[in-house]
């Protein structure tokens, strides 16, 4: 698989490039390279860390984690989408209201971290899966212009944004 370029600025709305900026090089190789780090990092995370919460209102660890597996879901359904030419505009997702309704709390740590190397073992399988014209293909989403190589760059920096959080804020080491 050929590497996957950093898409233009002209494939995604202005809010993203606070993610895609954390890509350094080809967004396969950042995925690929992620899905290394953070499962060590989630392995050596203890269980009662998993609930932790940094701050009165945030989310726990888990939580985090479950809402990485449901936004990359999100992002790899649009590249899915735009990439196979359906120009449908796709609409926004509430990630407050994702969570209102997820159970990330009643699982274990390690399930949750299973269940995002899963999705983001799928997100890479559909990402090889494109060829270059795949990649630069136009769509819409939350009424915005975007690409499936802006959408997979969003992925790798949305996951870099929040291990960052959990390094710094939540105390992960590893």
């Amino acid at each position: 698989m050929p590497p996957i370029a950093l898409p233009e600025a002209d494939e995604y709305a202005p809010y993203y490039g606070r993610y895609i900026s954390r890509v350094t090089g080809d967004t396969l190789t950042a995925l690929e390279a992620q899905a290394r780090t953070t499962s060590a990092l989630l392995a050596a995370t203890s269980e009662a860390l998993g609930d932790h919460r940094y701050a009165e209102g945030k989310w726990s660890v888990k939580e985090v984690i479950g809402h990485l597996s449901d936004a990359e879901r999100v992002f790899a359904y649009r590249a899915l989408r735009v990439g196979r030419g359906d120009a449908t505009p796709l609409p926004g997702f509430d990630e407050n209201e994702y969570m209102t309704y997820a159970s990330f709390a009643t699982r274990t740590l390690a399930d949750v971290a299973a269940e995002f190397a899963a999705v983001r073992a799928a997100t890479l399988a559909l990402a090889r899966s494109f060829v270059p014209e795949d990649l630069v293909r136009r769509g819409t989403a939350s009424g915005n212009p975007v690409t499936p190589r802006s959408l997979f760059a969003i992925a790798a920096g949305h996951e870099l944004h929040h291990v960052s959080l959990l390094r710094e804020r939540y105390g992960l080491k590893g």
